[in-house]
């Protein structure tokens, strides 16, 4: 029997492999495309996840042929698949556990832990690249180096950037900036050192300068990811994260360069590109810019007489509140980040559907960032079965609002602040709902407190404006109780 020469073996190996890789990258776009829309979303998951079956196969089958053709690796096949048994079992207990525990409103932190997790693995990879640098052709050892450098870099920064935000949107930390003096002048300078620092890791055959010039990149990577976000606003923080999942994209093709995994610089690109694509428009949400991001969040003018507004507001009770909707024949529910927090979503739905069956014509009204990440509210109340044909955007309802007969504003609360339209507000330019030009408005809070970014709500204090005070879940659960007691009595 012929035996298979191991390079011709390896060679097969690594083709049927990037075969595997392109359906799985296939799969990923399919996936991407099927998320853009509520209708799709799941099919967009199925196949996200399925191409991620694809890839893990792939991979751990070339790993496993090339344990058996390259004596050098040190590893049988079978030690090479039990650590590969461990570490997959390790990551998925872990996983599951976090997600278990995350409830919806968690999600944005939840993400930030994981894009911090790439980061820190891109560190360690390219520490790793570097030990093994000496197998890589001479002609490419410079490219290969650069590789690593860039790589432990973006890592860094992505890893402390998105820890810090993590801390932030879970409020563990405080969410006002923390501005260190010349904090702009020190970023630059560290941008600086770092390219300088490039140059002589590549220059050098010094084993020690080079092993200096790493430690030193990985901790001013740490520093500067730590500081950049740490002197951002609260308000910012989803934008934020958004970026550094930009970052963690970036830094996991950078990984795939090190590796020379087709499928991880395919879909680092992806989730790079896509990212930026998403802190782009959720900029634009808030009419900010990227740099204005970074340099400076909301919350920098904290003590502005914009977040001390005083006022008298009217209270109603469930009572009142069920005879304003029945009067009405127009109304617009405006969800924000308290119907996450209280898990309103479902009775939000019944109250949808009584109203509806009632002749009332019922439609929502989205804010681009209405709750703490893009798609937040939309995912929410499709899990609650609302019907996708009320669920509109900002731009679909926001000039319509004087036809509006009620507006209840449900635990939203920077998305709805007219004063973004004030000049030097903090918030100054950000588009919001403009609810305050209904027939009238009902606001479902716990408190007539500000909002994430810190800004007072001079719409709690109008005329057409009153507050029904407690937990929205209760609050809802209620408005369906007399609503439909209603029904009974008649």
């Amino acid at each position: 029997m012929t035996s298979i020469d191991p390079t011709t073996l390896l060679d097969w190996t690594y083709r049927l492999s990037n075969v595997g890789y392109i359906v799985a990258a296939v799969l990923f776009l399919m996936a991407l495309s099927g998320l853009s829309k509520p209708e799709t979303a799941r099919r967009g998951n199925s196949l996200g996840i399925a191409g991620m079956g694809v890839a893990v196969i792939v991979a751990i089958f070339q790993a496993l042929v090339t344990s058996a053709t390259k004596p050098e690796t040190h590893l049988s096949p079978l030690v090479t698949l039990i650590l590969i048994a461990v570490a997959m079992g390790l990551g998925g207990v872990f996983g599951i556990q976090r997600a278990r525990k995350v409830a919806m409103t968690g999600m944005p932190e939840l993400i930030a832990l994981f894009n911090g997790l790439v980061g820190l693995g891109a560190i360690f990879i390219g520490f790793n690249s570097y030990i093994f640098a000496e197998e890589v052709p001479a002609d490419a050892q410079a490219f290969h180096l650069g590789e690593v450098y860039v790589g432990i870099f973006i890592g860094a920064v992505t890893f402390t950037g998105s820890i810090v935000a993590g801390l932030k949107l879970s409020e563990k930390i405080k969410g006002a900036p923390l501005l260190l003096p010349g904090r702009n002048i020190l970023n630059v300078v560290i941008l600086l050192v770092t390219v300088a620092g490039l140059g002589v890791f590549i220059a050098t055959d010094n084993g020690s300068v080079a092993w200096g010039c790493l430690v030193a990149v990985t901790v001013l990577g740490l520093f500067l990811g730590w500081h950049l976000v740490v002197a951002i606003g609260g308000g910012d923080m989803p934008v934020v994260v958004s970026i550094m999942n930009s970052y963690s994209g970036w830094a996991a093709a950078f990984t795939g360069l090190m590796l020379g995994n087709t499928l991880l610089i395919i879909t680092g690109a992806l989730v790079g590109s896509s990212g930026a694509y998403l802190s782009y428009i959720m900029c634009q949400a808030m009419n900010r810019s990227f740099a204005n991001v970074i340099l400076g969040g909301f919350g920098a003018e904290a003590d502005s007489s914009a977040s001390a507004l005083e006022g008298t507001h009217t209270e109603v009770n469930h009572e009142d509140t069920a005879e304003i909707l029945r009067a009405a024949d127009k109304i617009l529910i405006a969800p924000g980040y308290g119907m996450a927090v209280a898990q309103a979503q479902y009775a939000v739905a019944d109250l949808v559907r009584n109203l509806r069956a009632d002749g009332k014509e019922v439609i929502f009204g989205i804010h681009p960032v209405a709750g703490r990440l893009p798609g937040h509210m939309n995912v929410l109340l499709a899990e609650a079965k609302v019907p996708y044909d009320v669920v509109l955007e900002l731009d679909e309802v926001n000039d319509d609002f004087d036809s509006v007969d009620v507006v209840l504003v449900i635990g939203a609360n920077d998305t709805v602040n007219p004063i973004a339209e004030q000049p030097g507000s903090p918030i100054a330019g950000m588009p919001v709902l403009k609810v305050w030009e209904a027939g009238r408005v009902i606001v479902l809070k716990r408190s007539i407190g500000s909002g994430y970014s810190g800004v007072q709500n001079p719409l709690f204090f109008n005329e057409n404006t009153d507050m029904l005070i407690g937990d929205a879940k209760s609050s809802i659960d209620a408005l369906n109780r007399e609503l439909t007691s209603q029904k009974v009595t008649v």
